[in-house]
């Protein structure tokens, strides 16, 4: 609140302690104000309708693409709104935990960052265990609970996210070390990077290992540090790469996509990608007019989603994608930010760190499908089709709403 010289007075200090003349507030009671908050028409609405948009955008592009692929796939006892009805239900889903992940206080999180971290550690490698395990593609990525099916992957983004903004809040002092400030986390990021490797996984290991590494940079890590693991890391990517046959030739195919001996085989869906969105000019061929998807472009659902908005809604459409996309990670990136304002570390970096998390998926997805960059299995944040994926991008944004609003609160001097 603001004292009559003009002076900000919080009622709470930055780690939630009452002050004299505050009250608490029930659970219910704070409850009920956590989602009179998230909804308020305030600054961070554009936050919220942002994600909300790309949502809808994506059910309707999901529904376009995938409307054929029932009967491409042999599918004979499925309808044409298959896909369209389990993503409308994991969208749902989606929502839900990110409502209840909005009412959770960033304390709350940051106490449960470790055994969360340590538990889909274990999920990861339950996923090679038969029966429960699922291979798909040649790669254990999928872990069959029943009636559901998790990627553990997707929810090691969030998790490793919540663990290392933990580690950097509490190892602050020493984390410019390398024997007791740097080596236990990357002890703890190599055991995840190879678990992802073992699927494999390279897409989900760069962005963990990225997201994994950003915050630490941003939370103090020495820049001597950071460079000589970005350094390593590169390193690992490059033996990656080079010493699988097919992740080589698809590597070296999409420099030239377009040449005889890779047009038709390893960069067969970068080539279909391409001339989707060349033919969608400015202003597309029109919702649901698009034929890439129909036997041309793989996976138009998912990993090639933004080439069916690219053919179907034009230039237009993908730059109108990629300004909500900016907007996010923009908001993400400010929120973090007044959070360390606030001395809340561990808010400050968990947002910023979603905001790295999106900004870079989605950077690595449009790269791919663009033709800026080598082919890899990455879905589009809050559009593509894909359960895990679209639950945790949501959960992840419900954190980053909970820390504007108490950035608010604060500045408002209410009680947390």
């Amino acid at each position: 609140m603001l004292t009559s010289e003009g002076r900000l007075v919080r009622r709470t200090d930055p780690a939630g302690t009452l002050r004299p003349g505050a009250r608490r507030l029930s659970p219910w009671r704070q409850f009920l104000l956590d989602l009179r908050d998230m909804g308020s028409p305030s600054h961070d609405a554009g936050l919220l309708w942002a994600a909300l948009a790309l949502l809808l955008i994506g059910l309707v592009m999901v529904y376009s693409a995938s409307i054929a692929l029932p009967e491409q796939r042999g599918m004979t006892d499925a309808s044409s709104t298959y896909f369209l009805a389990r993503h409308a239900i994991a969208i749902v889903v989606a929502i839900g935990c990110g409502i209840i992940a909005f009412a959770i206080p960033p304390k709350v999180w940051q106490k449960c960052a470790l055994p969360a971290f340590l538990i889909v550690v274990i999920l990861l490698a339950l996923v090679f265990v038969p029966v429960i395990g699922k291979k798909a593609g040649g790669a254990y990525r999928w872990l069959v609970i029943p009636p559901i099916t998790i990627q553990p992957s997707e929810l090691m983004k969030l998790a490793i996210l919540l663990y290392v903004a933990d580690y950097a809040t509490r190892r602050q002092a020493r984390l410019h070390e390398f024997r007791k400030g740097f080596v236990p986390v990357a002890i703890a990021i190599g055991l995840v990077g190879t678990l992802i490797m073992l699927e494999p996984d390279l897409g989900a290991l760069v962005v963990v290992s990225s997201v994994a590494l950003g915050v630490l940079f941003l939370g103090g890590m020495s820049t001597r540090l950071f460079f000589g693991m970005s350094a390593l890391l590169a390193g690992i990517f490059t033996l990656f790469i080079v010493l699988v046959p097919f992740r080589r030739v698809r590597f070296f195919s999409y420099l030239e996509p377009f040449a005889a001996e890779h047009a038709s085989g390893s960069s067969y869906q970068l080539t279909n990608s391409l001339m989707a969105i060349a033919k969608g000019e400015w202003f597309g061929s029109g919702l649901g007019a698009g034929v890439a998807k129909l036997r041309f472009l793989p996976e138009p659902h998912t990993d090639f989603l933004f080439a069916t908005i690219g053919e179907e809604l034009g230039v237009i459409g993908m730059l109108a994608i990629v300004f909500l996309f900016y907007w996010i990670v923009r908001r993400c990136f400010e929120i973090g930010r007044q959070a360390t304002s606030f001395d809340l570390l561990f808010n400050g970096l968990v947002a910023q760190g979603v905001g790295l998390w999106i900004g870079l998926q989605a950077f690595i997805n449009l790269g791919v499908n663009l033709g800026l960059l080598p082919t890899k299995g990455l879905t589009l944040p809050f559009m593509s089709w894909g359960g895990s994926a679209i639950v945790m991008s949501c959960v992840a944004l419900a954190l980053v709403l909970r820390i504007d609003v108490e950035n608010r609160r604060l500045m408002r001097g209410t009680v947390l």
